[in-house]
């Protein structure tokens, strides 16, 4: 048995995501946490801690599929203390959580980045619902759709995702 931890926070840089020579995946990351607090001179503070993590598996898969820089996620795991030498021959260590479980905590319209998107976003992995009018790409050099060609209706068409349920790990 080990003691858990969960970590709240935002990325703070794009997952990395390799595979072992078995070909199991790893992704790497960092997340900011931050505790506000008052001291008792009344004053406000703001703790921040950065802690780098490592996912292992389809989580990691998922995880370079869906975050990006600054995604809200909840990682429940273990801390690791790492020792490695450095290039110099310098002696480094630091602790990582090994995360057993992540959860993603953004809402869809977040997830966009931009929240202009309209439709399906397979870099981003979210889904926003389309307008009722389809604009097809303009090659009519420069004039607006509407000098070009009145806007036809068709019907929306939502993507279909294939995901086998036992492959979602949250």
């Amino acid at each position: 048995m080990y003691n858990k931890v969960i970590m709240v926070g935002n990325l703070t840089r794009d997952i990395e995501l390799r595979y072992l020579p078995s070909g199991s995946a790893v992704a790497k990351s960092a997340i900011a946490t931050s505790y506000k607090f008052k001291t008792s001179t009344g004053e406000q503070k703001d703790e921040v801690c950065f802690l780098d993590f490592n996912i292992f598996g389809r989580s990691a898969e998922v995880a370079n599929q869906y975050l990006r820089k600054g995604s809200k996620v909840l990682l429940e795991g273990r801390l690791v203390f790492e020792q490695w030498t450095a290039q110099d021959g310098s002696n480094r260590n630091r602790h990582s959580l090994r995360v057993d479980t992540m959860k993603m905590l953004d809402s869809k319209s977040d997830s966009a980045m931009g929240g202009d998107n309209q439709g399906y976003n397979p870099q981003v992995g979210s889904y926003n619902q389309p307008s009722n009018q389809y604009t097809p790409p303009s090659n009519n050099g420069g004039m607006s759709n509407q000098q070009a060609a009145p806007k036809q209706n068709f019907e929306q068409r939502i993507p279909e995702i294939d995901i086998d349920e036992d492959e979602i790990p949250f």
